[in-house]
């Protein structure tokens, strides 16, 4: 049986500023955590030691092993309750946004996984509420693609995705964004785009989703087929409410 000693602390003179750690760090942090700890002798590893959100640990061999200190684990503590708090705003906007669809008579499907064909090739796309009209016609359709966004970091994130677009606009007739107030203008978003701003208890529309045509493929019907859509609220329909953009 190994019996460990003591952690060696770092040099207490200059203490590196943890606030200036970023998300990389708090990813490898996590890694660590979930790891037998053996030390990758990097940039973020040396910085993490600094900071104090590591310590490196010697068994009787001499064998060096990290150890997340007890500072760490406050920070992957606050790291998880920050996530989860983004989490429930981000799941809280697209049970909205689905309600209002399909107050609207609409079928609705959260994070739907659908192939599109992007620069000839197929990439898996996932909408957080993508919806079509309740109708037996194929040409009124009109499939619909709401794209939710609560931080301003995932929204700049996404635009950098033109891909992302690309893909959502090979699988719907209309796409929008769908902003929490305050983390961007609907200038920022692309044309193609239509803007729904939520302020408070309201879905306004700030910039209306162009049309384009659609016409749909057997890989979309075949995975509408497998999968559920939303259940419908039976008061649903008796509900006032302003009938979501489409």
């Amino acid at each position: 049986m190994h019996r460990f000693r003591l952690p060696v602390a770092m040099d207490a003179a200059a203490p590196l500023n943890a606030a200036a750690l970023g998300p990389v760090h708090r990813r490898r942090l996590r890694e660590v955590w979930r790891s037998a700890g053996w030390p990758c002798r990097d940039g973020v590893e040396a910085e993490l030691l600094a900071a104090g959100w590591l310590q490196r640990v010697f068994d009787d061999a001499g064998r060096e092993t990290l150890r997340v200190s007890d500072d760490g684990v406050r920070v992957l503590a606050e790291t998880l309750q920050g996530h989860r708090r983004r989490f429930d705003a981000h799941e809280a906007l697209v049970a909205r946004v689905a309600g209002e669809a399909q107050r609207d008579g609409r079928l609705v499907w959260r994070g739907l996984a659908l192939r599109a064909p992007v620069d000839g090739a197929w990439v898996v796309a996932r909408p957080d509420v993508f919806s079509i009209r309740h109708t037996t016609l194929e040409s009124a359709l009109e499939p619909v693609v709401h794209e939710i966004k609560v931080r301003r970091a995932d929204l700049l994130a996404d635009l950098r995705r033109p891909g992302k677009g690309a893909a959502y606009a090979a699988l719907a007739s209309r796409c929008w964004y769908v902003l929490r107030e305050g983390i961007g203008e609907p200038d920022e978003v692309p044309a193609e785009y239509g803007v729904i701003v939520a302020r408070g208890d309201a879905l306004e529309v700030a910039r209306a989703a162009p049309a384009r045509p659609f016409r749909p493929s057997l890989p979309w019907w075949m995975a509408l087929a497998r999968a559920a859509p939303e259940p419908v609220d039976d008061d649903a329909q008796g509900r006032l409410g302003a009938p979501l953009a489409g």
